[in-house]
């Protein structure tokens, strides 16, 4: 195993710091570092897995003062990899590249043309020093197909970019214990919909609220997990929608598996994604999915045997498939799909699959 240091902001509170954290779990501890610009749910949970975690802590996310630290850090360190995640530690490295040996990747966890969306001119900026940062990257592992073809419509030359898709470490799925209903108070005929997700435009929470608004059923509720920048927007406009009854805002939690073992179908609705470990998630759990068709979900559901996959910004097209599946819930008869999308998934999107790959690809691309 190559020495590699990985870089990420650290104040990830979603898919990427999943990925990260249990990616470095599985590699032999004194070959991989994990470097944060700021304390977090992600360094926190990098510890506790004894992973080695070091700070390079920042005055404000526009301190540039730490780069003259950085570029020491990585030289003494002798790293032969490394390993971004995100547009700011993208942005960091670019700025000293010129400044270390080691080959540098980085793994493309969104569409880099829609993270700062309505972001206005300080998204506009952010995105157009992301898009400048990332002609220097030596290597990119893209996690999806479509992914790969996004960065090669960007210009990157088709053999610095390696498809490498997510993977998660499947564990015996959890007995539903009846916790969720008992919190939010429902009952064992109200159809419960999880949708793991930070609050960012390009989740797409307003398409699944107006998709709920057109079935208008009481007996459909919808459990949001994930804090972020829109949280206030979304709250308010399910409030404006009528469905403030219905639509249940639980923020940042830990107990994903415990709250996904006691829902009845997996959501994603978002404008762009990679290939979404929140769904991997859900299927861990047996459930079924809804998502919009977005980076490899369709690798993930690859016909209505396993979910539903609707066209992106579609709220009548959402609405029909949650009809659907709301449909055979009643008939008992959904279940089945969450039966054959674990199998399915465990055999094809296992952790292991995806830290093979990944070391692999970092022998082939090392400097020798």
């Amino acid at each position: 195993m190559k020495k590699v240091l990985h870089i990420i902001s650290g104040g990830e509170t979603g898919g990427s710091r999943k990925h990260v954290t249990t990616l470095l779990e599985q590699y032999p501890r004194d070959s991989v570092t994990l470097l944060v610009f700021q304390e977090g749910a992600l360094s926190q949970e990098a510890r506790e897995k004894g992973i080695h975690v070091e700070l390079l802590q920042q005055k404000s996310r526009y301190d540039l003062s730490i780069l003259k630290r950085l570029a020491a850090f990585i030289r003494e360190g002798n790293y032969e990899i490394v390993h971004s995640h995100g547009p700011r530690a993208n942005l960091f490295i670019s700025l000293i590249k010129k400044q270390m040996d080691a080959v540098w990747v980085t793994t493309i966890h969104s569409d880099p043309k829609l993270d700062f969306m309505k972001g206005g001119l300080k998204g506009r900026v952010f995105t157009a020093l992301n898009l400048h940062a990332m002609k220097k990257i030596d290597v990119f592992f893209a996690v999806s197909e479509r992914f790969k073809e996004n960065l090669a419509a960007l210009g990157i030359p088709a053999e610095r970019i390696h498809t490498i898709y997510n993977g998660i470490e499947f564990i015996e799925p959890i007995e539903p214990n009846g916790d969720l209903q008992k919190e939010l108070h429902l009952n064992d005929q109200d159809f419960v919909m999880t949708m793991v997700a930070r609050m960012h435009p390009i989740k797409g929470h307003d398409i699944v609220l107006k998709a709920m608004k057109q079935i208008n059923d009481p007996s459909i509720h919808l459990v949001l997990v994930g804090d972020g920048p829109i949280k206030e927007e979304v709250i308010s406009m399910a409030k404006e929608l009528g469905l403030s009854g219905n639509v249940h805002f639980l923020g940042f939690r830990k107990d994903i598996e415990q709250i996904y073992s006691n829902s009845h179908i997996a959501l994603l609705a978002s404008h762009s994604e990679s290939f979404p470990l929140a769904l991997l998630e859900g299927a861990n759990q047996k459930l079924p999915l809804i998502s919009t068709d977005v980076g490899g979900v369709k690798q993930l559901i690859p016909s209505e045997e396993y979910g539903w996959v609707v066209p992106v910004n579609d709220p009548n097209a959402y609405a029909e498939a949650i009809t659907s599946a709301h449909k055979e819930f009643n008939q008992g008869t959904l279940s089945s799909k969450g039966e054959r999308l674990y199998e399915f998934a465990r055999t094809n999107f296992s952790l292991k699959s995806l830290a093979d790959s990944i070391e692999k690809t970092y022998d082939q691309i090392a400097k020798k």
